[in-house]
């Protein structure tokens, strides 16, 4: 069960065309930056498939549900999701998960 101080991590796939590839990781770059700055980051990770250039995951671990909601609902993020959202082929996968064991 998830409490409002159980350490949250999330992970967001993005898939973009090949000739957008370098643009998104670009905008990832920055709001990793901006996001590893935030009150209750533990963790901020931008991974590229290794054998798919469009493909993207990050990875982040929050301190708690409401330092991921902060993070979410925060303007950076807004910014950040305006930037991505010409570079992607679809919407962004975002799946939040709790350590169980």
């Amino acid at each position: 069960m998830t409490t409002s101080n159980t350490a949250v991590n999330v992970v967001a796939s993005l898939q973009t065309t090949p000739e957008q590839a370098a643009a998104l990781g670009d905008v990832l770059a920055g709001l990793a930056r901006t996001s590893r700055a935030q009150a209750g980051n533990r963790r901020f990770e931008v991974h590229q498939q290794a054998d798919d250039a469009g493909r993207w995951i990050t990875i982040e671990q929050w301190d708690s549900v409401a330092a991921a909601d902060a993070h979410m609902t925060s303007a950076y993020v807004g910014e950040a999701l305006g930037k991505l959202g010409p570079l992607l082929a679809g919407p962004p996968a975002i799946v939040r998960y709790t350590q169980t064991v």
